[in-house]
């Protein structure tokens, strides 16, 4: 369906256009998107039925839906979005979202490998890039006082 262009399938017969190949493929697109959207949902309630189901002590709010898919439904702190969406110290891209269902993207962890995949291409040599830091990760690294 896709990268055929609609000019190549009117060779096939009298029934294929260009405007019926557009449509058919917007219909597809549409059933996609409606099937991403339940899936999502479903992942929701199954997040939410999964809390609701253990005692009240025990709940915590965040966790694995179906030991895959992660969850987290407090409420977002200022640490935890730089943790799930800028983190130097992280090397996955894609990491649990700081509220809701599924995954978030580390943009820290994209702009590298945007970076590298830029340089192999152009066959230059890596530049030592000073490295965008969080003030808490600045703050996190020992000093030491000379007295």
């Amino acid at each position: 369906m896709f990268g055929v262009t609609a000019s190549s399938r009117t060779d096939r017969g009298a029934g294929f256009t260009a405007q019926t190949v557009i449509i058919k493929e917007m219909k597809l697109l549409r059933r996609l998107r409606r099937v991403t959207k339940l899936v999502g949902f479903g992942l929701l309630v199954a997040a939410i039925s999964q809390e609701m189901a253990k005692p009240e002590e025990d709940r915590t709010w965040n966790g694995l839906v179906f030991g895959l898919v992660p969850y987290d439904f407090r409420p977002p702190t200022w640490e935890r979005i730089r943790a799930a969406y800028w983190n130097p110290d992280e090397p996955r891209l894609f990491t649990s979202r700081v509220f809701g269902v599924g995954w978030g993207v580390n943009f820290y962890r994209a702009r590298v490998l945007l970076d590298e995949g830029f340089r192999t291409i152009m066959g230059t040599a890596p530049e030592r890039v000073a490295t965008i830091r969080t003030v808490r990760s600045r703050r996190a690294t020992p000093t030491t006082k000379e007295e």
